[in-house]
């Protein structure tokens, strides 16, 4: 038994790593003043956005200029989702945020001056948001993904939760905030505002005392570390659903985003108020639905709140398309900001109970970077066919494409929401002649199995989903031969870049991976007939060519000492 304390005094009590449902993660105090410090920095970043948008107008008259600011802002989710969910793996993720959080800072304040000097012109302040949402893009991953090491695992779900509503809140706030801050005193004060809105949290991190296991093995590099995010969503099934219905999803819905100035100019006969207005509803109908979301997550199934979130987004924008009264409109738009935000909520957490540690943040920047480009390219498409055919016409039929999405669980279905557990790792050191270090390689492994011919066609089966196992967790080259002389015998084949990396394969299996490969083979497999090999490969260049050439990786990997081990 253990013991959290809330930072005031009070301890909720914990058996078995699982601290009662009733303790909210708000008791926490690091996720606390992180969580509370996270509102001015999400409103920063929107009060950024509208006066970027104001400054513009007043530098050019370019309807084509002022529209990309926001592209600056959004595209670096797009383009750097996958290297900033890399980082927040492979480093220190208080150190990622940090670094994040101070760019942000930097851009802001670097605009602020440029501003009050009369030195901006719309080509600096469409660098300096793209430099913000750059830094943006990279705190993220990191931040949500820190939510695991802030809370115990049975809080999880509730701080993601959270995390959620900490920016819907700013969504619902800080557009009306900034824009009365342009209002009254111009763009140079909503840039000065926006970057000490960072500050406190950047303090709440620089106070959070991270606790971290010391790495064993070095770092991955950047470029190795997304293909291996990639490859884990290619090679895992559940997190490539939540990642395609993800992305579907953002795409049949992205109309609105676009087309909502002209919901309040030509539908409502409003201005730049009525615009505002439409926002702010939008935005308060989705922090209600953050707020409902756990309630709602704790009566029905993940499959089943994401139809119901497709069906009912997909039926207001039916509403919005044929109404011409801000009666029927304005609450269509509040429950379209209510469940689609239940609906990408359960989306998130989905990706984030899903995907073990090792790959979380990547998992995290590869559903960012869905959402993020369904709704871009759905803005983008929805956007060219209200050119052509009108804008009710494109709020009708991205409105009948998002309920479509509601029947496409019949083919792709969500996966239960189940908690990974972390697997216990290979203990055993394999055996090791030569002088190996991390860069060493490629290599090679060679399993063998003996089964009886009556069972291969299970052994098959079953060596079919170890193949995913090995190669979501690293592997490449993926083989599985059968011995012409001796049919009993089985050997199965893959390879590895380095031996750091077979060395790290040897940490990523799940709890639930470890007990599939030993449960499933244990009744088909001969036993004490599995027999590992590794070698290393010799490839032409692959060889230094003087034995005095220096290995810059020498010493970064202590040799593994010689044991036994017929563990892959």
């Amino acid at each position: 038994m253990s013991e959290i304390s809330d930072g005031e005094g009070s301890k909720c009590v914990r058996r078995d790593g699982r601290a009662f449902a009733h303790v909210s993660p708000l008791r926490i105090r690091e996720f606390r003043w992180i969580w509370i410090s996270s509102l001015f920095g999400n409103v920063a970043l929107l009060i950024q956005g509208v006066g970027a948008s104001w400054t513009m107008t007043e530098l050019t008259s370019s309807p084509q200029l002022v529209a990309l600011v926001q592209t600056a802002l959004l595209m670096p989710v797009m383009l750097l989702s996958m290297a900033a969910g890399a980082a927040a793996d492979m480093y220190d993720r208080r150190r990622v945020v940090l670094i994040a959080l101070g760019l942000c800072c930097m851009g802001a304040s670097t605009l602020t001056l440029l501003t009050a000097f009369g030195l901006a012109t719309p080509e600096v302040l469409l660098c300096g948001c793209f430099l913000i949402g750059s830094g943006m893009a990279f705190f993220s991953p990191s931040w949500h993904a820190s939510a695991a090491e802030q809370v115990p695992s049975a809080l999880l779900s509730s701080a993601i939760s959270l995390n959620s509503i900490s920016y819907n809140i700013a969504r619902s706030l800080g557009p009306a905030i900034g824009g009365a801050i342009v209002a009254v005193a111009g763009g140079v004060v909503a840039f000065g505002a926006s970057a000490v809105l960072y500050l406190p949290l950047i303090a709440a991190f620089l106070a959070w005392r991270r606790t971290a296991e010391p790495a064993r093995l070095a770092p991955e590099r950047l470029q190795w570390a997304i293909i291996a995010g990639l490859r884990y969503i290619l090679h895992s099934p559940p997190v490539r659903t939540i990642i395609i219905r993800t992305f579907l999803t953002g795409f049949a819905g992205g109309s609105l985003s676009g087309l909502m100035p002209f919901v309040a100019l030509s539908f409502l006969r409003g201005g730049a108020g009525t615009f505002g207005m439409l926002l702010g509803v939008t935005g308060v109908g989705a922090v209600a639905g953050a707020m409902t979301a756990s309630r709602v997550r704790s009566r029905f199934t993940t499959e089943q709140l994401v139809r119901a979130g497709a069906a009912i987004t997909g039926l207001c924008f039916l509403v919005v398309a044929l109404s011409r009264t801000a009666l029927l409109t304005v609450p269509a738009l509040f429950v379209i900001g209510a469940a689609w935000m239940i609906m990408v909520t359960v989306l998130n957490i989905s990706v984030q109970v899903t995907a073990p540690r090792w790959i979380a943040g990547r998992m995290l920047a590869g559903y960012q970077a869905a959402i993020a480009g369904g709704v871009a390219t759905g803005s983008w498409f929805w956007g060219k066919m209200a050119a052509e055919a009108g804008v009710t016409a494109s709020l009708l039929l991205s409105g009948a494409a998002t309920i479509a999405m509601a029947f496409i669980g019949t083919w792709l279905r969500m996966p239960a929401e189940e908690r990974v557990s972390e697997g216990t790792g290979i203990k055993e050191p394999p055996d090791v002649g030569l002088a190996l270090t991390g860069r060493s390689g490629p290599i090679s492994i060679d399993v063998e199995y003996r089964v009886d011919p009556a069972n291969a066609r299970a052994f098959y089966t079953v060596m079919l989903e170890v193949r995913l196992i090995r190669k979501r967790n690293g592997a490449y080259d993926w083989s599985l031969c059968r011995d012409i002389a001796a049919p009993m015998l089985w050997i199965e084949r893959f390879h590895y870049p380095t031996w750091a990396d077979y060395l790290r394969q040897r940490d990523r299996r799940t709890a639930a991976e470890e007990a599939f490969e030993r449960d499933a083979l244990a009744d088909i497999v001969e036993a004490g007939s599995i027999r590992v090999q590794r070698r290393l490969e010799r490839p032409f260049g692959s060889v230094r060519w003087k034995e005095d050439t220096p290995d810059p990786l020498r010493g970064t990997m202590a040799i593994v000492p010689e044991g036994s081990s017929t563990n892959p």
